[in-house]
């Protein structure tokens, strides 16, 4: 099959490095605009893999210790009943698992320590159908936390701040205080320390305890479990799902999924996302607007090429087409080898990154201070094909203004000096 010569005559021009010196120079013009081009994509992908592989790491953190969704009172009291509550949610084919809670701010004391923390009270048989950390905990800690025994089970990082460990007693101070003849004073608690847990999360590692739901009802004062969190078989269907509750649960029941619980993380990490794609596209665009310095050195210096094609009876459409496609080839090879690398990277990140560290004697994310230790990376195809995308379109872009200003040379202007 015979391609049209608007191709065959832009595929040359690709590889007009064979010529003179001239060319040898528009060529490497040409290359440095692939290369970055490249370079600019492979950083996108791998940039956005590795803030895809952080969020989806913190993220399942959190959900190891929260639900999916939790079923509050309207009026914050009490559920009335809150195993007809949980029925009723499990009539969503998506809600695979739903127990009881009480939760509040409290202060933890021992001695002169003191920290504040929320105080959940869960019943471990439910909770373990609803959090990992639930199922991971049911047979040892979980099984310790009986109703009336005061017991209580505490973040890694709360117990160190307190200096506690398991089978040392502290002191919650409950908010709300106690009217007596001497005034208002706190309600006072001694809780046993039967367990310690390590999420990985530092949030709740620092700031929860967790005791049994009757004994936070009676501290608290409560009357009963005051929500019921709930866990989906598709944790990114928590917003649909939970729009789908609040209508069938009535005005009387509040709906909060954990995307509106953790709104201001889940924000953050869209927005500082969305930024770090809009600068490292600064790169790109930087790079294929370098095509248009290639392009009208190529035009300038194949002036006599192109008034011969006109003389020919090549219409300016065509001679346009020819630097179009010349553009577009660069754009294409950039774009590709970019892709190619920035997924070999991205893919291979968890030995590059190790062998990286082993060279230079160094440690990017040493795991005294920060939650991950390895770096983790999750390529998606939704931001890879927008990527790609992106990039092409910049380089067919850069293409218009010299492939219209090829168009226009004049065959007598040209090729009078020749």
């Amino acid at each position: 099959m015979t391609l049209p010569f608007e191709l065959q005559v832009g595929w040359r021009y690709v590889r007009a490095g064979r010529g003179g010196r001239r060319n040898r120079f528009i060529s490497f013009i040409s290359g440095a605009s692939m290369v970055g081009i490249a370079l600019g994509v492979m950083a996108l992908i791998v940039v956005l893999s590795v803030m895809n592989g952080f969020q989806q790491e913190v993220r399942d953190r959190m959900l190891n210790v929260i639900a999916h969704v939790e079923l509050l009172d309207a009026a914050g009291q009490a559920l009335s009943d809150w195993q007809a509550t949980a029925a009723k949610a499990r009539q969503n084919p998506e809600v695979i698992g739903a127990a009881p809670f009480v939760a509040s701010q409290s202060l933890i004391a021992r001695g002169e320590d003191m920290r504040g923390a929320i105080i959940r009270g869960i019943s471990p048989a439910e909770e373990a159908t609803v959090t990992g950390l639930g199922a991971q905990l049911r047979d040892t800690a979980y099984a310790k936390l009986v109703p009336g025994g005061w017991n209580i089970v505490l973040g890694a990082e709360l117990a160190r701040q307190l200096n506690v460990g398991e089978g040392d007693k502290i002191t919650v101070v409950s908010p709300g205080g106690q009217v007596t003849p001497a005034g208002v004073v706190p309600r006072l608690k001694s809780f046993n320390v039967v367990g310690i847990f390590n999420s990985g999360h530092y949030e709740y590692d620092s700031g929860l305890a967790l005791v049994h739901v009757e004994d936070a009802a009676k501290l608290f004062r409560t009357g009963g479990p005051t929500g019921v969190q709930l866990k989906l078989s598709d944790v990114h269907d928590a917003r649909r799902v939970a729009a789908e509750l609040a209508g069938r649960m009535g005005p009387d029941i509040r709906v909060r999924d954990w995307t509106r619980s953790n709104a201001t993380w889940f924000d953050a990490v869209q927005i500082e996302k969305r930024m770090m794609s809009i600068v490292l596209t600064l790169i790109v665009m930087v790079a294929a607007f370098n095509l248009v310095t290639t392009l009208v050195m190529t035009v300038t210096d194949k002036q006599s090429d192109i008034a011969i094609l006109r003389t020919l009876g090549a219409s300016p459409r065509s001679i346009m087409s020819i630097f179009i496609v010349q553009g577009a080839v660069s754009g294409v090879i950039g774009t590709l080898a970019g892709v190619v690398l920035g997924l070999l990277i991205a893919f291979n990140i968890d030995i590059i990154v190790p062998a990286i560290e082993h060279l230079l004697n160094v440690s990017f994310l040493p795991g005294s201070i920060y939650l991950i230790s390895q770096m983790p990376s999750d390529p998606q195809q939704g931001d890879i094909v927008p990527i790609a995308l992106v990039s092409l379109g910049l380089a067919f872009l850069a293409t218009l203004y010299p492939s219209w200003r090829a168009s226009r040379v004049q065959p007598a202007e040209a090729l009078r000096y020749e």
